[in-house]
């Protein structure tokens, strides 16, 4: 039995990995991050109560994202009490350290013992993104499974006909259909396998796996989004699908992209001395500067001995490793969407001074002393751990789980006007029945005539028992002001005359709920309003 299919401490590692998870994301509190307030929450909501034909877009465009992925989470998150849905989701999480640790021995081979294994989990373990998201809505560290797992089959060296391709093909589409900013390791790993003795056939395999598996879990959408809005990729990408309900605009963000050549060569040592162009907040990594010293130290290496110092699958590691970086880089340059490589950076590391320290044994001269690769992988690893600081996407403490409790005017179902992001949770504790439509998108907004826009005007004609509401933070950052100026399109202002409410917000900023009435008497009594926003 190969080293890759079979080891004694296989139980032992998946249980300390979910282990670790737990502990961790006991230890950092409860997630509250600002994804998770705008669209997480709301995907997940959305799909267990059938929302997407009733609200308009709460989440704002990333309403619109494939919601699978954050189906998990949402039911963990309600299924069990606090801090255990956090623990249970930790948990999970912590079970990349476990397919680290075989894909180290996938890729390691014969060098794969103790101490290297137990190096490459010790980097893998403090990855500053993948740390950050253990415990949390973030669907990068979630699909990051599926992705190390098709890396270890793809690289694995059984003969089995392309059957390994196949499943890696079906591991990597799937987590690309999940989530499309995947797609850049999917492109990596398709362009690895063109260096495998009969490319063709692992290439074809692979292409089938993922055309298959992207299919399944990208498609119920796609087509939801091309019968709703003309568009399988809605909105995105609306200057190749031109649906009439989005701007003729690519969203992009490009707040993370480099600003030329030479800064996008200086990414990972910004990343060592903790600058953070990639990422909203603070974080340190020497991941990926170190693995540049240590092929740079290679190349000078087999220069010198001249000859190949890298075996052909070392390549192809190498391969799939840059070509999916530079993809990242050109599509996105957003430090989470990395995370996959981050982890597998952990066995490239050990693996390149497995093969450094080879190279210069071969060179010594035979009876001469020389240091073992044990102490120096030991070093590395310790040294890495120690520079590596997770970012912080905001927590709540256990002691204090969010559990806001509505004024008792707002617990009929009513409509609930959303005039800010990110506000799309609160959809998930509004009284059942109500209807929620988000009108502040700027990014994506509202096309009049449209069919986002005659749905909210339809709602607005069939009032609920508890009236209408605007929503919107009670204190709010020069940047992100509440859009009070839309309620003007449908004929609606604040009502001054009767008192907002307050909603407690997860991170510690009332919401207000604001009544609303028809800023002209005919339109309030076409509306079925009252002018003090009752119901006729």
């Amino acid at each position: 039995m190969s080293i890759e299919r079979k080891h004694p401490a296989t139980p032992l590692v998946i249980a300390g990995s979910a282990i670790a998870g737990a502990v961790y994301a006991y230890a950092a509190g409860e997630d509250i991050n600002w994804d998770w307030q705008n669209y997480h929450e709301y995907a997940g909501f959305a799909l267990v109560h059938g929302r997407f034909d009733v609200d308009v877009a709460p989440g704002g465009f990333q309403s619109f994202l494939n919601p699978l992925i954050y189906l998990l989470p949402y039911v963990v998150r309600h299924g069990l009490d606090a801090p255990w849905w956090g623990i249970a989701l930790g948990a999970l999480h912590g079970l990349n350290l476990a397919l680290v640790w075989w894909v180290a021995r996938v890729l390691l081979g014969h060098a794969a013992n103790a101490v290297t294994l137990a190096a490459t989990v010790v980097i893998a373990a403090l990855s500053p993104m993948a740390l950050s998201e253990v415990g949390t809505s973030f669907a990068d560290v979630l699909t990051a499974m599926p992705i190390l797992a098709g890396v270890g089959l793809i690289f694995r060296d059984d003969d089995d006909r392309g059957r390994r391709f196949l499943i890696g093909g079906l591991l990597i589409g799937a987590a690309t259909g999940l989530k499309l900013t995947n797609a850049s390791f999917l492109i990596g790993a398709g362009v690895s396998l063109l260096l495998v003795a009969r490319p063709l056939r692992a290439v074809i395999a692979f292409g089938v796996g993922s055309a298959a598996a992207g299919i399944v879990t990208a498609g119920p959408w796609a087509l939801k989004m091309m019968r709703d809005f003309g568009s399988p990729l809605y909105p995105f990408y609306n200057t190749i699908f031109r649906s009439p309900e989005a701007p003729e605009v690519s969203i992009a963000d490009t707040r993370f992209m480099p600003s030329g050549l030479f800064d996008a060569l200086a990414y990972p040592f910004y990343w060592v001395v903790g600058k953070y162009p990639s990422s909203e907040w603070p974080f340190r990594d020497p991941r990926f500067a170190v693995i540049i010293v240590l092929l740079a130290a290679l190349v000078v290496t087999g220069l010198w001995r001249r000859r190949e110092v890298l075996p052909l699958r070392d390549r192809r590691l190498v391969v799939f490793v840059w070509v999916s970086y530079v993809v990242w880089m050109l599509a996105f340059s957003i430090q989470r969407y990395l995370i996959p490589l981050e982890l597998l950076a952990a066995p490239l590391i050990v693996l390149l001074v497995v093969r450094l320290i080879e190279a210069w044994r071969e060179r010594a001269e035979p009876g001469a002393s020389s240091p073992g690769p044990q102490a120096v992988i030991v070093l590395v690893s310790l040294a890495i751990a120690l520079a590596s600081q997770p970012t912080d996407w905001m927590r709540r403490p256990w002691s204090d789980p969010y559990r806001p409790q509505l004024a008792e005017t707002l617990q009929r179902p009513a409509t609930f006007l959303l005039l800010q992001k990110p506000l799309g949770y609160v959809t998930s504790f509004l009284p059942q029945g109500s209807h929620v439509y988000q009108l502040s998108e700027l990014v994506v907004p509202i096309m009049p005539g449209g069919v986002l826009d005659r749905r909210v005007r339809n709602g607005l004609a069939t009032p609920l028992p508890g009236g209408v509401w605007a929503l919107y933070y009670a204190e709010s950052a020069a940047d992100n002001p509440p859009r009070l100026d839309v309620l003007g399109d449908y004929d609606l202002e604040i009502d001054a005359s009767r008192r907002c409410e307050r909603i407690p917000g997860a991170d510690g900023t009332d919401i207000m709920a604001c009544p609303a009435v028809s800023s002209a008497a005919p339109a309030a009594s076409s509306a079925g309003l009252k002018p003090d926003g009752s119901v006729d």
